[in-house]
């Protein structure tokens, strides 16, 4: 039997958007993973706001959780990262091009 893989609801880059969400990954890189009580305390929010949280990120397919006991671990999945990665290969790629042209009409202007 194959099983068909879930695919993302939600956009990678929206998902990102907050700057909690962005500190929830960067948590978890440091990590194999880690359950919620134990990445709440790093808020200033409740177990319910930081689990929105988490529930966004997993809707991105940028978390993946499992649980243990009556314990829910995070983990996460770095793989839809790439998108942004490429995104912003892009634009670097741009801004170098564009800042050699720039500096190529400001080396022929003074001679």
């Amino acid at each position: 039997m194959i099983l068909a893989k879930k695919s993302q609801t939600r956009d990678v880059y929206d998902a990102v958007a907050d700057p909690t969400r962005r500190e929830l990954l960067r948590l978890l890189a440091d990590v194999e993973e880690l359950p919620l009580h134990q990445l709440t305390v790093h808020f200033q929010m409740g177990r319910t706001a930081v689990s929105k949280h988490l529930a966004i990120l997993k809707e991105a397919g940028l978390v993946t959780d499992r649980k243990v006991g009556r314990e829910t671990r995070y983990r996460l999945n770095p793989t839809p990262l790439k998108q942004i990665q490429d995104w912003v290969a892009f634009y670097s790629k741009f801004w170098s091009t564009n800042m050699l042209r720039l500096n190529q009409l400001l080396e022929e202007e003074e001679e």
